[in-house]
């Protein structure tokens, strides 16, 4: 995705640091370091399916109406005897829903599940990394990823980043508004400092600012 496109996506000091202005402040709070648990390789449970994910659709006892598919670009798929269902939007168990009312036109009783085998995610649930970085870039979030899962996947901090002033911009669905945290990049890449290492959630956005010396 284009650094102008993801700029746009962000506001007040957000913009600001993009610009590289220096607009942070040290009063922004510091996340928890990560707790490792046993990692998961695909989305969560509440994962929101977004256009191009790849399913596979299964229907107990009768593999003829599941399906491998691509989420087209306007949001359907189409399994055996449905065609266009809107699955953009919805969790693999709203979809799998659907697709099973669908199906009791036809077969008594289906059974059907959803599975996401590759995905991109819909937009609110990216993770957006800008500025300072060696490829800008929007990540697909998986479940229990971090900051390091982050940074490996857009190849680090570029030369003149000042990696111990980034900032992770968050939205907090309980009040409504965005929240700012501290963000210790230079600790944790450049001296392996694990406690400098947080989890990410859908929707994160992490600004590298440069350097001013």
């Amino acid at each position: 995705m284009r650094f102008d496109r993801l700029a746009t996506l962000v506001s007040g000091c957000a913009l600001a640091s993009l610009a590289l202005s220096g607009c942070a402040t040290t009063s922004a709070p510091e996340l928890p370091p990560a707790t490792f648990v046993a990692m998961q390789e695909g989305p969560g449970e509440e994962y929101i399916i977004g256009p191009l994910d790849d399913l596979t659709v299964f229907v107990w006892r009768n593999p003829e109406l599941g399906a491998k598919v691509q989420v087209r670009p306007d949001g359907r798929i189409t399994t055996p005897l449905i065609t266009d269902m809107p699955a953009v939007g919805k969790t693999p168990a709203m979809l799998a829903e659907d697709i099973r009312l669908q199906l009791s036109q036809y077969i008594e009783d289906p059974l059907v599940s959803v599975i996401v085998n590759s995905f991109s995610g819909t937009f609110s649930q990216q993770i957006r990394v800008v500025g300072a970085t060696e490829k800008p870039a929007s990540i697909p979030y998986r479940a229990n990823m971090t900051l390091l899962d982050a940074m490996i996947a857009v190849g680090g901090l570029s030369e003149y980043a000042a990696g111990n002033r980034a900032r992770l911009i968050r939205f907090d669905k309980t009040s409504g508004k965005q929240k700012e945290y501290k963000l210790r990049l230079s600790d944790l890449l450049k001296e392996g400092d694990s406690k400098a290492n947080v989890m990410l959630s859908p929707g994160d956005v992490i600004i590298i600012p440069e350097s001013m010396f």
